[in-house]
């Protein structure tokens, strides 16, 4: 949700969450009492930000008022499960079909995946695949990098965040996505020596040269 110092812009939204079809800035305003001007200044800033947007001009006896709605940030801007859903559907896929085929799934999966990006990586060299590599991965929240070690020329994909933590702790053979994906974009052989999930500070692919 919004920043948790903002505790009154918590309120409009919880509001506009409860409203779909929109409120007015002085509906806002009795809702909370507060003035007018108050509820101006903080939708300029949700506006800004892009959790609401104008709605639809209503027209009074007086003069026409707009209602302003949440946008789908605004709506994500509220907690979520998908993490505990994520652990609910993997945990019982895994029961269901045995940890070895939950493995092979996911290596399918990062397969599946790979065959899309495919295009982006097609006619160019190591070097230039690493580099289409960091950006997917960075795309998708691995912030990652390459590190050379120079005596072995063994360049690593060194990964600072793990997207998935909690569930790769509970299920580690979904590393095996990362693993697949990572091989078949480069077309190389990775060893993955560290791993986030199993205590490591960071996930480390070493690209296997050969």
């Amino acid at each position: 949700m919004v920043d948790k110092a903002r505790p009154r812009q918590q309120q409009i939204l919880k509001l506009l969450l409860e409203k779909k079809a929109g409120l007015s800035i002085d509906e806002v305003a009795t809702a909370l009492d507060i003035s007018r001007n108050a509820v101006q200044q903080h939708f300029i800033v949700l506006e800004r930000d892009g959790y609401i947007q104008p709605g639809v001009l209503n027209k009074t006896a007086g003069r026409p008022v707009r209602s302003f709605i949440l946008t789908e940030a605004g709506i994500n801007s509220f907690p979520k499960q998908y993490a505990w859903f994520s652990e609910l559907m993997l945990t019982d896929m895994k029961n269901e079909i045995g940890s070895e085929a939950f493995q092979r799934y996911l290596h399918r999966l990062g397969s599946n995946l790979s065959q899309t990006l495919l295009p982006q990586f097609e006619g160019k060299q190591t070097n230039e695949r690493i580099e289409a590599l960091l950006k997917v991965m960075d795309s998708l929240g691995f912030d990652a990098r390459i590190i050379t070690d120079p005596d072995r020329n063994e360049p690593t994909i060194e990964a600072r965040n793990c997207i998935y933590h909690d569930l790769a702790q509970k299920h580690e053979e979904i590393c095996e996505f990362d693993r697949t994906l990572i091989s078949s974009l480069l077309d190389k052989n990775i060893d993955h020596v560290e791993c986030m999930a199993k205590g490591g500070a960071v996930c480390c692919f070493k690209i296997i040269n050969k």
